[in-house]
């Protein structure tokens, strides 16, 4: 074992889709807007929030995390940047932002209104205000399958 920055880190978890407490994941957030909701058993007989999520996992996401390929010229995203359709509808927010070294591009997590989501596959992130093209992808570009994990 040996050190690793925290930069380091955060452009392979960006990479692969993986999301951050506080960033990403927080009581702000449904399940099913984060995409954890494939991780809740309702037919477990009982555990802490059983009953809320059963209320709740009927309401249809209000956001979703998503992953974007960032246009970037010299600046990267870092979190809490504005996303916008192209239209200039504000469409939600960078929650996580880096450049991915392994795959080459600028990435951002980003919380993103469903409804901007269902006719929008591109948007405009602003980096250090200024918009910068971002296409919706639809799959983490690293190890999409997580092969490498079981590998």
């Amino acid at each position: 074992m040996r050190p690793v920055g925290s930069r380091s880190l955060l452009s392979l978890r960006v990479e692969k889709g993986y999301g951050s407490w506080g960033r990403e994941y927080s009581p702000e957030y449904w399940p099913q807007e984060v995409g954890l909701d494939k991780f809740i058993k309702v037919d477990k007989p009982e555990f802490a929030g059983r009953d809320a999520y059963i209320k709740l996992r009927e309401k249809a996401p209000r956001e979703k995390l998503v992953m974007l390929e960032i246009e970037a010229n010299g600046a990267d995203a870092v979190g809490g940047e504005p996303v916008f359709t192209l239209a200039g509808q504000a469409a939600g927010r960078i929650t996580s932002g880096t450049y991915g070294h392994y795959v080459g591009k600028s990435l951002g997590l980003a919380m993103v209104k469903t409804d901007c989501l269902v006719a929008a596959s591109e948007f405009d992130v602003a980096v250090l205000g200024q918009p910068h093209r971002a296409k919706l992808l639809e799959r983490p570009p690293f190890d999409p399958k997580g092969l490498r994990l079981r590998g």
